[in-house]
């Protein structure tokens, strides 16, 4: 199965990354990690400091390689181990740069060539705001948007625009970060987190 990580910069999606990466091993899944976020040199090699320290490999290119090569070679890579999961961390992208959205519609087609792509995880902060829903939005219309995984919940926000954007959109919360921990991030569980909204 293949992951697609996306969202704007600063949401945490490196992390997020490296987290489920964690749980699906933890689960006995084999996984490989695909650092597509080529724009910043210190995403790729916080990534690979993640894959070393859960024992997971790392595709990566050259500096300021272009993404979907990087996506692409992570596909080859993940068929040819016969891996459960391929996930693939994209560069942190303002969802309104059109540009920049083409070419993470360009990342997914170049991967779906070698193997579907099972879901694309739009990570957001639960600091956002009302932004979270403009965002959710027109990241569901480049790439399909499949579920969300909200970040940073452990702070004051509480994440109240988890609500909100699943609303609008109808697309549910899959997951929830709450530190900066590996095992900080658990399956989204509506009690839990309607009661944490009063603590």
């Amino acid at each position: 199965k293949v992951i697609l990580v996306v969202g704007v910069n600063g949401t945490g999606k490196t992390t997020s990354v490296a987290k489920l990466a964690a749980s699906l091993k933890a689960s006995g899944n084999s996984v490989i990690l695909g650092a597509a976020d080529t724009f910043r040199a210190a995403a790729v090699a916080q990534l690979q400091t993640w894959g070393a320290r859960i024992n997971v490999e790392v595709v990566n290119g050259k500096e300021g390689a272009e993404p979907a090569a990087v996506a692409f070679d992570s596909a080859k890579r993940t068929v040819a181990e016969k891996c459960d999961y391929l996930i693939i961390d994209t560069a942190g992208r303002l969802h309104n740069k059109n540009d920049l959205m083409a070419e993470l519609e360009k990342v997914k087609r170049v991967v779906e060539k070698s193997l579907a792509v099972s879901e694309v995880l739009l990570v957001i902060d639960a600091t956002t705001g009302q932004n979270g829903i403009t965002q959710a939005k027109t990241f569901i219309e480049a790439v399909g948007v499949t579920g969300f995984v909200i970040t940073k919940v452990d702070g004051s926000a509480k994440g109240g625009v988890a609500l909100a954007v699943e609303k609008e959109t109808g697309l549910p919360i899959k997951f929830i970060g709450t530190g900066e921990s590996i095992s900080d991030l658990a399956p989204f569980n509506a009690d839990q987190y309607i009661n944490s909204l009063f603590l």
